[in-house]
Formats: structure tokens, sequence, C-alpha cells
């Protein structure tokens, strides 16, 4: 076998897949990594009176946003916020999302987004971990706030009412209708718009882009407690850089000066925070801002405001496909859709280019390389069940995945990412840190967890998460094979493949899957188990099927199959006891 300086020197050093890139994008990119705020000084200066944002039909401006920003600079500054410091965001996708943001920013802070859908108890256990003094919320989740503080308390607490940012006509309507608690004011728990009262502060921090965090993400937790990753300014200024010249594809095939973007994504997640409000700042685009998803809704506004670039999850893009009403709009706008997070069935990505005319690529990425490593080119050759060709300046790589060695094309290993969107490490993490990255080659690469091979022409493929791999009889089972071959039978909505342990075999392959309800009543689990017989070899075939009405699917819609497999096991305990 080659060694690995071999595989190094004739495939990732030369960037093999770069001849496979649409035309115009470049092997490399000129990357100056900068403070993300001169990004949104220089929308403000340059395009002030553009939208950056359609929030219920009302257009913020870049100035607007800007100015809004410096305001909530200045009393953050005078409550003492500074560099090292850590500001929490709790809300959904909102104007005043990005305005605190990069109001934080402005002085050196760092942001730790939230869910929404968190607990007071996990409010609290990310605020302590990531040492945050003051939290922005919505009135609308104040309460969840208020019962934080108890656990962890807070120097400050500013509540953005929920309407702040829509027109005037319709914020009596969505105050009844959403009906916000009603809130105490004090000198520790603050309105929004008292925020805004300030006069504007045109102090920014002195940053180094490569060494000082922007955020703090935290991940979803799959292997034990949430790890926070630290992502300086330089790993997401790069990101957008890298990005660039494929959007630049887009705009020059369409013959567009801006773009209009589909703000669905939740922002406080890596993948719609970069892509979506990061990148629609740095390149001046408009986004079209959705609090939460709605399918009928993205696809009005999206007919709308002829909107070009969605970005999304599989489950997304397979409800559009399902849904009753998505013959009725016109989605041919659309321009640049990409799916992340989790793999995108192969049966969902055709049947939604059928029904829209747009063009759906897979994409990869992670939180910890902020965010984007690997595209399908939109113009050029796309292969089916690949993510793609790393992006623009990114070292990409197969790794044996116990030892700091490269593996050679078609053998699979753990994808491994060297580049600079890889982040600076986990907080507090002295040990996760030493088992994630690994030096090789001159350069430091990231292990993804991820398993996958590289083709000889530079395509990647992933074929499970480490931890998602099943043991049967001794073979290695990757459940993402199985799952594209349930997803080709008619009657499958939605599935989900886990390993379920076993006294004889180690672990058997177990589907859960959401039938379509035409199919409903009328197919049984062994029918599907039997349709497989001629796609799968023999240890490969699903040995249990259970069908279920929905699938537990994370806020981005990613479905969860730890949830399926800590039910599995508690069901086994129980049988035991």
């Amino acid at each position: 076998m080659p060694s690995s300086a071999e595989i190094f020197e004739k495939y990732v050093k030369s960037r093999v897949w770069s001849r496979n890139y649409d035309e115009g994008v470049p092997p490399e990119v000129d990357i100056k990594p900068s403070p993300l705020f001169t990004y949104l000084d220089k929308q403000a200066a340059e395009n002030g009176g553009r939208a950056a944002y359609i929030y219920f039909n009302n257009r913020v401006t870049y100035r607007t946003v800007g100015e809004h920003s410096d305001r909530v600079a200045a009393a953050l500054r005078e409550w003492g916020v500074g560099k090292g410091d850590v500001v929490a965001l709790y809300m959904p996708n909102t104007p005043a999302f990005p305005v605190v943001y990069y109001g934080a920013l402005k002085l050196g802070a760092a942001v730790t987004p939230m869910n929404p859908m968190y607990t007071p108890r996990e409010v609290a256990w990310q605020a302590k971990d990531a040492g945050a003094r003051i939290i922005f919320t919505v009135d609308v989740l104040y309460k969840n706030v208020e019962e934080a503080d108890k656990l962890y308390h807070f120097d400050r607490v500013v509540v953005v009412e929920v309407s702040e940012y829509m027109p005037a006509i319709i914020k009596p309507l969505a105050k009844r209708r959403l009906k916000p608690p009603k809130i105490q004011y004090s000198q520790r728990v603050v309105p929004y718009k008292s925020l805004l009262s300030h006069s504007p502060t045109p102090y920014r921090a002195n940053i180094n882009p490569t060494e000082d965090l922007a955020a703090l993400m935290y991940t979803g937790g799959t292997t034990g407690l949430p790890k926070g990753a630290e992502i300086t300014h330089g790993n997401i200024s790069s990101n957008l850089q890298q990005l660039k010249p494929l959007y630049e594809a887009v705009k020059r095939r369409r013959g567009l000066d801006s773009l209009v973007m589909m703000g669905l994504l939740p922002w406080y997640h890596i993948y719609g925070q970069v892509t979506v409000m990061h990148y629609g700042i740095f390149d001046g685009a408009t986004v079209v801002v959705m609090p939460r998803p709605d399918i009928e809704q993205l696809m009005k506004l999206v007919q709308k405001y002829k909107a070009q670039v969605l970005h999304g999850v599989p489950t997304l893009y397979n409800m559009i496909n399902n849904h009753p009403k998505a013959g009725q709009f016109n989605l041919r706008s659309l321009a640049f859709c990409i799916s992340g997070a989790a793999p995108l069935p192969v049966e969902v990505a055709k049947k939604f280019e059928q029904i829209t005319g747009a063009v759906l690529r897979e994409g990869y990425g992670l939180t910890e390389t902020a965010v984007v490593t690997h595209v399908n080119p939109l113009y050029g050759k796309a292969k089916e069940g690949s993510i793609g060709l790393p992006i623009p300046s990114t070292y990409a790589a197969i790794a044996d995945p116990d030892k700091p060695e490269l593996l050679p094309p078609n053998q699979v290993g753990e994808l491994v990412i060297s580049g600079p969107q890889v982040f600076r490490g986990y907080h507090n993490r002295p040990e996760e840190n030493a088992q994630a990255f690994f030096h090789c080659c001159g350069l430091r690469w990231f292990r993804t967890g991820d398993m996958g091979y590289m083709d000889e022409e530079g395509y990647f493929y992933i074929v499970d998460r480490k931890k998602d791999m099943i043991k049967y009889k001794g073979y290695s089972v990757f459940s993402r094979e199985i799952e594209e071959v349930l997803y080709q039978h008619p009657c499958v909505k939605e599935a989900a493949v886990i390993g379920v342990p076993h006294p004889e075999a180690g672990e058997i392959p177990k589907a859960y899957i959401v039938l379509r309800d035409e199919c409903k009543g009328k197919v049984k689990p062994e029918d599907v188990i039997k349709w497989t017989e001629d796609k799968l070899a023999h240890y490969k075939r699903p040995r249990a099927v259970e069908f279920r009405d929905e699938l537990p699917k994370s806020a981005v819609g990613k479905i969860l199959k730890r949830e399926l497999r800590a039910e599995e096991l508690r069901r086994l305990a129980e049988q035991k006891a």
C-alpha cells in the first residue's frame, strides 16, 4: 500500500478534485482572515439602502442593521462587555439576532447561540459552560430564562419583543396570537428597545482573526454532554471567502448582481448561521427571514421574492416533495439548493428536482469546520450519493480511524479535514482535543467521526458515522446504504436504521419507517424486509422493521438516531428485568 506521503502528494496536495470544479471556481482563493464586523460596516456604508432582511414583509436595510448593532454595542460596552466576554443568544431567527451578534463582535466579545427549544436547565448549563454574562432572548421565551436564572445567575437579561422589526400593522395581531408574558423590567432585566436609544458607538475592538473567538458553538452532544467548539473570526471569514466562488458561479449563470436567500435554517445552528446569516452580510444579499419552519409559507415566499438560494436539510426537501400544494407554487427562481447536516437520499434529491426544476446538491460540513468543507458542483459533474468535492483552499483525505495515516482512494476510513475554517478546539476539553486532531504530511488534521472514502476523481462519500456502523456477525454494515435502498420503496416516506444489540449476531440492523399515508394498513414490516432481499447482501438486510407515525428530529430536521438507540436499550433492559 502507498505511504501517507505518497497519497498526500498524488491526491491531496495536487487537489485532484479541483479538475471537476464548476467553471470559474479556483483550487485556492486568496484568503484574508478578517474581523466579521468589517463586512457589516462595508455593507452599511456601500449598500445602506438595500434590504438586508425581509421579515413578515418588512424590509430592514443594511443601514438600519449597522446602526442598531452600533447602538447595542454602545449599551454592552457601558455594561463592561469586551474582549474575552461571552454573550448568549436564545432566540429564533429574527433581524435582532444578527444585530446583537455583530454588536457583541464589535466589542471583541464572542457569542454563544442556544436552541430556542432548550429547557431552562439546558440554557443554564450552556451559559455556565461558556461563561456567558449576558443573555438576549425573546419575550415568548422569557419564562425559560427566568427559570434558568435561578440555576445560573446572569448579570443582565435583555428581552426582544418577537414582533420587533415586524410591520407596525401586524404587531398587535402577532402579540395577540403569540401571547408573550408580562415582564417586570428592572436594572437587570431590560427591554431591547432601551438599548436602541443609546447613541451608536464607532468603537471597534482590535481583533486578531486567527486567534480571537467569534462564537462558542455547542455541538449536539451525541457522545455525552454538548461541547463548545471555539470558532474564530478567521474560521468564519475564511469559509465565507471559500464559498464566494460558488455563489459567483450562480450569479454569472443567472446574470444577478445580488442574491435573495431564504433564511429558514435556524441561525443558532452553525449551518444556517454561516451559509445564510453571515454569508448574506458578507455578500450584501437580501435574506427572507423565517422564525419557524412552515413548508407552505416557505414556498409562498420563494415565489413572492423570487429567492435564488435555499439551504436546507434532507427532511425539508422531503417535506416539500410530499406537500400536497408543492405543484401550485413557482419555485423556478431557485438556483442554488444545498442539503446538509445529514445524508441526502438520492430519491429525495431526484424528486425535488423534478417538482421544482431547481438544482439540489448535497454538501457537507460540521460545527467544527465552521461550516462547509464539501459540495457537489452545481453545473458540472455531480455524483449521486456523494457529498461532493472539497471547496477551494480545503484539504480533505481519508485516514485510518486509529492511526495518523492516510488511506488511498476507494478504501473506507475516517474523513479528515485541514483548512482555515477548522476550529481552534473544544472549549475546556483538552482530552477531547487530543483525540480530535493529528499531524501528518505537515498539516494539522481534524477527525470528523464520519466514515467514508474518496474515489479516483476526488469525490467523497460518507458511508456512516463511526458510531452508526453496525457490526453484524463480524460484518461492517453501514446504515446509510440500507436507508438509501429503503427510500426507493414506493411506500417509504422516511427511514432510519440503527444497530440493535443481539445475543448471537452482536448487532442486527433495525429500520424505523414512516409510511406514506396511502400505504398505511396495507404494508407489513415483513413485506419491506422481503422487498430488500434482491437489493442488499444477506448480512446488510434489516432484520427488524418498525413502523412509526413520525421519527424523532432535532430542530434543524436531523433524524435523531441516538433517541431510537436509547429507546431500544431501555426496552432491552426492561425485558431482562
